[in-house]
């Protein structure tokens, strides 16, 4: 095996609380996650990019001069997973940073297609990698842009930018109040007492090929609707509750229930940063559980697995909150579980879940870490 130069960690994330409303400009609560994927690499001579991915026994080779084609140095379309580095050296380019051959291998323990943000995790670690090897810097909030950027124009995923935000700015310790609308952000001290425990439904699900973008053109859609009696307004976060009442009888049944999460799912994000900085679990819990309710019933990003999970949770000690995390149609559920009964609660969990589902769940008991990072650097 080569010798690499460099290692970049990269994790996952789980997002607490403010769901699919990234992508209307809303705030989110995300933290990194203690799951994390492992790049090494080093610097070619000339303008390949040679990828070992270790979990998956592939490997690709594409040409940094031929990007735009989406094929590998065999002429064959990219595989799904390396449309990721691919992507982010493209946007890179296209901002004129200057990009060298790599040779690199990855290995990851956060499970795909689980919703905790695999594909990002590949993104910002690629973009370290180029930043280490070409030996110039991006802050770290232009570097998440450049990432989602390369998610929405390269992948074709219509995602908002905070899992790359997430995965790139990890404070240990700490859940991280991100403003998209303003770029502003704050970490915000998790309670001591309590464990963030995520339950992977193992229902599969993929985001490019699923309803997501969907729900993407349904709030666009909204916001122009509603635009002409609400002049001020550019995304879905600038409706108040009050005036989207007022104002949703402007909108198709199908568009006014999804402008109706989004509303009020920025509404529980303000309060939820309030409960968390007085240390109100019970409070920010039950912010949880209506969280859930509103994707089952109005997003519609639900299935009976997440369901049956959430149900399950709330029934056991210790739980002061449950819902879906992630973009949905499967993936994973994130609980907020008092400390001291995290281990009896994972194994209720499962046991309970297994008896009733085809599926095996993973229960990953988990902690905020710190951001994608070079190793010793």
């Amino acid at each position: 095996m080569p010798q690499y130069q460099h290692t970049v960690i990269s994790p996952g994330r789980v997002n607490l609380l403010g769901e699919h409303v990234d992508y209307s400009n809303g705030p989110v609560l995300p933290v990194a996650i203690d799951r994390k994927l492992r790049l090494s690499f080093s610097s070619r001579n000339d303008r390949l990019v040679i990828i070992h991915a270790l979990d998956l026994g592939e490997e690709v080779c594409f040409s940094l001069d031929n990007l735009a084609t989406r094929l590998d140095c065999r002429k064959q379309p990219l595989q799904t997973w390396a449309k990721y580095p691919a992507g982010v050296a493209d946007v890179l380019q296209k901002h004129r940073l200057e990009l060298k051959g790599m040779e690199a291998e990855f290995t990851s323990d956060i499970p795909i297609g689980a919703g905790l943000s695999s594909s990002a995790a590949i993104e910002v670690a690629f973009a370290i990698g180029w930043e280490t090897l070409g030996n110039w810097h991006l802050d770290r909030m232009t570097l998440s842009q450049y990432c989602q950027q390369a998610e929405n124009q390269y992948v074709g995923m219509n995602c908002g930018m905070m899992d790359q935000f997430a995965i790139a700015h990890g404070v240990a310790g700490h859940a991280l109040y991100f403003k998209i609308n303003e770029l502003k952000w704050e970490p915000v001290p998790l309670p001591d007492n309590v464990a963030i425990v995520i339950a992977n439904s193992k229902v599969p699900h993929s985001l490019t090929e699923s309803a997501y973008n969907d729900r993407v053109r349904s709030c666009q859609e909204a916001v122009r609707l509603l635009k002409p009696a609400l002049h001020a307004i550019t995304a879905l976060v600038d409706v108040k509750p009050t005036e989207f009442e007022a104002n949703k009888h402007l909108l198709p049944k199908e568009v006014a229930q999804r402008a109706e999460h989004v509303v009020y799912e920025c509404d529980r994000m303000n309060q939820a940063i309030v409960a968390l900085k007085n240390g109100d679990v019970h409070c920010f819990g039950e912010l949880m559980l209506a969280t859930h309710a509103s994707l089952r019933d109005l997003y519609e990003v639900s299935v009976p697995e997440i369901d049956l999970l959430v149900e399950i949770a709330q029934s056991l000690p210790g739980c002061y909150g449950a819902r879906i995390t992630g973009g949905g149609f499967g993936g994973c559920t994130v609980n907020l579980v008092a400390k001291e009964k995290a281990e009896g609660f994972a194994e209720a969990l499962k046991q309970q879940y297994d008896a009733q589902t085809p599926y095996e769940t993973d229960i990953y008991i988990s902690k905020a870490c710190q951001g994608a990072h070079l190793e010793n650097g």
